[in-house]
């Protein structure tokens, strides 16, 4: 409003408004003063969250929602079986140089007894012997392997709350144990298997990176194929959206079954980066 006194009229006077605004947190006030129109300004907000150990809360401050609060699971262990072989083993060792990766080695469901299903017809291109050999990689055969257990304890990433992380670039777990170095820098020539379950409450992840051949399955289904004989090699599923695939139901616990083998000379890396954790391990 202008006002007129005096034969003149003043300045334009704008009261102040505000108007409705809204942002990744919900809705706002903008308020307009001065000829100049504020910052949307939103209230802090919560809303509910869970872990697998409870619920929580999650809280949106100056347009970001914060990590969730519930309680969180101790770090997992995997608890898993390693089957040492000679270097001299059919299947181990071959004359094979550069990346040999060997998709469709197993079938793509675990087998009845919990171990990957030889898919060769006869054979693939790294498992020249065929089924009879591949079959010894996960059972105890006496004078073919050695086996013994080990824990691989996984540690919670400081840079992302309930993501787990296992990482080793040399990873020589039986060095100078069970058939022993065989004169080489390492005990290069063994498989591990480990078992665990986890309940699917959506958002999990799971990523690998390695060498030789790993085979992950969830639900009893193949989700990760790196088969063959190659430098690391890396591979991720999102449970999400593999969800109507592997028939997942929120809330219904899964068995997790990871394969791997280190088959060739030179390095070894094994490499875990999950949000999967057991239910189980709950403070």
């Amino acid at each position: 409003m202008e006002t007129c006194a005096a034969g003149f009229w003043g300045e334009c006077q704008v009261p102040k408004i505000e108007i409705a605004c809204s942002g990744v947190c919900g809705p706002g006030i903008q308020t307009c003063e001065g000829g100049v129109l504020g910052a949307c300004v939103i209230p802090v907000v919560q809303r509910d969250c869970s872990s697998v150990c409870g619920r929580g809360h999650e809280t949106c401050e100056a347009g970001k929602w914060g990590a969730c609060d519930a309680p969180l699971p101790k770090p997992p262990v995997l608890h898993t079986t390693i089957r040492d072989f000679h270097q001299s083993q059919t299947d181990f060792e071959l004359p094979v140089f550069g990346n040999v990766d060997d998709r469709g080695m197993v079938e793509p469901f675990i087998g009845r007894d919990r171990k990957p299903v030889y898919a060769g017809r006869p054979t693939t291109r790294t498992t020249p012997a065929g089924k009879a050999s591949f079959d010894l990689w996960y059972n105890d055969a006496p004078g073919i392997n050695q086996t013994t257990s080990y824990d691989l304890q996984l540690t919670e990433d400081p840079r992302a709350p309930g993501n787990y992380l296992f990482e080793d670039r040399t990873f020589f777990p039986i060095d100078a144990r069970l058939f022993g170095n065989e004169g080489n820098s390492h005990n290069f020539h063994f498989t591990l298997e480990t078992h665990t379950q986890f309940v699917y409450r959506g958002g999990e992840v799971f990523t690998f990176a390695g060498d030789d051949d790993v085979w992950v399955f969830i639900a009893d289904q193949l989700v990760i194929d790196l088969g063959g004989l190659h430098q690391i090699e890396t591979a991720t599923v999102k449970l999400d959206q593999q969800r109507d695939k592997l028939n997942l139901v929120p809330g219904q616990k899964y068995p997790l079954d990871l394969f791997f083998a280190e088959r060739h000379k030179i390095d070894s890396d094994f490499i875990v980066d999950t949000t999967i954790a057991d239910v189980g391990s709950c403070e």
